[in-house]
C-alpha cells in the first residue's frame, strides 16, 4: 500500500490531527498516533498531507482556525470541510490529480460516517444515500445525472414527461436506468450495481462494446475497461436503507471492512482473526454495541486504543 492515501486514511489522519489539538489530548492518546502513524506506509503519508496543510493553516488568523477545529471536534465530519477548504485555498497540486478525493469532498451532497439521506429529486424520482456517499445532481433538459463521486445509493426512478434518461455516473462507467430500482455502490476502482426492479443498462467509460443488460434480481461490477459476469443479486444487500447490515457465513474480515463504513475513524482486524465465520443481522447505527457482542460470539476481543481507533484481536 505505497500509493496515495484513499478517502479513509486521509480522514483517519485529519480526525488525529483533530485529537492532537484538543485541550483534553493525554500521552495514551499520543502513544496511540505514534502507533498508527508507524503502522502503514499509507499512514504516513496522509499525514505528511496534513502537515502540508497545517502549513497553509498556519497562514490562517488564529481565532478563526481555533472555531473551525472546535466545530470539527463537535461534529466529526466537519473535518473533511475543512480540509476541502484549505484544499481548494491552497492545495493546488491536489486538485490537478483526477484520483484523489477532493471531488467528494465538494460534491453538493455528503453524508458522514453514520448518516444516511433521502433525496426526493424534481422528476419525483428517490435516492436514497448511504453513510459516506457523495454526489452531485445534474438535471437538464437532455438528461437527469446523477454524478456518484463515493459511497452508495439506492434510486427509484419516475416517468419523466420529457422522456430524458436516467443516468448514474462514475469514475468506472455509466448505469442507465430503464424504469426501474436500482443500487450503486462505488468501490476502489470498481463500481457494483444491483437491480431490484425492472432494468438497467452498464457501459464501462473505456469499453468499446455494447452496454450491457441488467435485470431484476441481478447484480454486475465493472473498472473502466470491462464488465464482469452477471450473478445472482446478494441477499440483504440494500438492508442499510433500514439501519441494518445483514451477513450469512461472511469472513470476520470482510465483515470489520463493511462495519468500518458505518464507523468514524479507525476500526481494524487482526489477520490471525481475519479467516472467521460471521452471520446475522446487525444495526448500523450502533455500532458500539456491535462490537461488544462480537467477543460474546467469536473468539475475539475489541481493544479500544481511542474512541476513534479499535481492533480486533484474538481473545
Amino acid at each position: 500500500m505505497s500509493g496515495a492515501p484513499d478517502l479513509k486514511v486521509l480522514e483517519a489522519a485529519a480526525t488525529w490531527y483533530v485529537q492532537l489539538n484538543d485541550d483534553t489530548c493525554c500521552d495514551a492518546t499520543s502513544r496511540a498516533w505514534q502507533t498508527w502513524l508507524h503502522a502503514s506506509p499509507q499512514h504516513a503519508a496522509a499525514w505528511a498531507r496534513v502537515e502540508k496543510l497545517q502549513q497553509q493553516w498556519a497562514r490562517v488568523p488564529r481565532q478563526t482556525a481555533l472555531s473551525s477545529l472546535s466545530a470539527a471536534k463537535a461534529q466529526r465530519r466537519e473535518v473533511l470541510k475543512i480540509l476541502s477548504l484549505l484544499l481548494a485555498a491552497g492545495a493546488c497540486s491536489w486538485l490537478a490529480v483526477e484520483e484523489l478525493p477532493y471531488r467528494s469532498m465538494l460534491a453538493g451532497q455528503r453524508t458522514g460516517s453514520r448518516e444516511r439521506r433521502s433525496l426526493r429529486l424534481d422528476d419525483g424520482s428517490q435516492v436514497q444515500m448511504n453513510a459516506h456517499t457523495s454526489l452531485d445532481i445534474r438535471f437538464d433538459s437532455a438528461q437527469r445525472l446523477i454524478q456518484l463521486h463515493g459511497g452508495e445509493i439506492l434510486v427509484q426512478t419516475a416517468k419523466d414527461t420529457a422522456q430524458r434518461p436516467f443516468i448514474v455516473d462514475t469514475g468506472e462507467g455509466r448505469v442507465r436506468a430503464l424504469g426501474t430500482q436500482f443500487s450503486v455502490r462505488q468501490l476502489r476502482g470498481r463500481t457494483r450495481v444491483g437491480v431490484l426492479q425492472a432494468a438497467v443498462e452498464v457501459t464501462a467509460r473505456r469499453s468499446s462494446g455494447h452496454p450491457v443488460r441488467v435485470e431484476a434480481g441481478q447484480q454486475v461490477t465493472f473498472d473502466r475497461e470491462a464488465i464482469e459476469d452477471i450473478s445472482p443479486l446478494a441477499a440483504g444487500s440494500t438492508a442499510w436503507v433500514h439501519g441494518m447490515l445483514r451477513v450469512d457465513d461472511w469472513r470476520l474480515g470482510d465483515f470489520v471492512e463493511e462495519l468500518n463504513r458505518y464507523r468514524p475513524g479507525v476500526l481494524q482486524c487482526a489477520t490471525a482473526v481475519q479467516d472467521l465465520r460471521i452471520s446475522g443481522a446487525f444495526r448500523i447505527d450502533d455500532t458500539e454495541t456491535v462490537l461488544e457482542n462480537l467477543s460474546k460470539t467469536l473468539p475475539v476481543k475489541v481493544r479500544f486504543m481511542t474512541r476513534y481507533w479499535a481492533s480486533i484481536e484474538p481473545a
